[in-house]
């Protein structure tokens, strides 16, 4: 019954190592099959040398585990509430990268500096800000969620053009229209986030890109007129 969804998600799990996404166990990626209101998600603590199709765990909106001998992800709450809240998104990924997780302990947005950014999105990325104790000792993983859907609400974004976010202190999240989508999101977050602090260390002064560069780059794979690649 769940056979596709657990390959899908089997496989964008396997490619965070390959893409130097994570080390040991640091990361998980979950893929949803909206009809069924169901995800699949890595298990949890399951060193992805030792990670098989099987393994995967399939879970419903409401965190109940419908499939799988294993715990899944214990950042399974904060995917199925963003699964929740954004309707649009089929696949959630999280790492523990090191520079986007450097800009997430700095607790710093990471500026449009160039056109590799701007070519993938038009705005800062954003970094929630730290949670509250209250919300710590609580829900912690339901409350992740919360804390970004609230960054996203306070910074006025739309998740549909910006798939990727830093939780402060913790790390990133991302997604897309399917698992394989929110893998890549997560490796373009990680080279921006790179680029970023290259950046800053090379001139802290260094000014954000040109509005009229970051248009240019955003629609010419995005927009209407889009004319980036080979098309249908």
């Amino acid at each position: 019954m769940f056979e596709q969804l657990k390959q899908a998600c089997y496989e964008a799990n396997m490619q965070l190592p390959d893409l130097d996404l994570v080390v040991y166990t640091f990361g998980n990626v979950s893929a949803v099959d909206r009809k069924k209101e169901v995800f699949a998600i890595k298990p949890s603590g399951v060193p992805y040398e030792d990670l098989r199709v099987n393994d995967i765990v399939i879970v419903d909106f409401n965190n109940h585990i419908l499939e799988g001998d294993m715990r899944p992800s214990s950042d399974t709450k904060t995917h199925a509430f963003l699964y929740k809240h954004w309707k649009h998104i089929g696949g959630i990924c999280h790492t523990h990268s090191t520079y986007a997780v450097a800009w997430a302990q700095a607790q710093r947005d990471i500026p449009i500096f160039g056109t590799t950014h701007a070519d993938h999105l038009t705005k800062d990325i954003p970094c929630a800000a730290p949670m509250a104790d209250a919300l710590i000792e609580g829900d912690y993983e339901h409350n992740t969620g919360q804390q970004i859907l609230d960054c996203f609400l306070e910074k006025n974004l739309n998740p549909v053009e910006v798939e990727m976010v830093l939780v402060g202190n913790h790390g990133p999240f991302s997604w897309g229209k399917d698992a394989a989508k929110a893998v890549y999101n997560s490796k373009v977050l990680e080279e921006i986030a790179r680029m970023a602090y290259l950046t800053m260390q090379i001139n802290p002064g260094a000014p954000r890109l040109k509005e009229a560069l970051i248009r240019k780059h955003y629609d010419r794979k995005h927009g209407n007129d889009a004319y980036y690649g080979q098309g249908c």
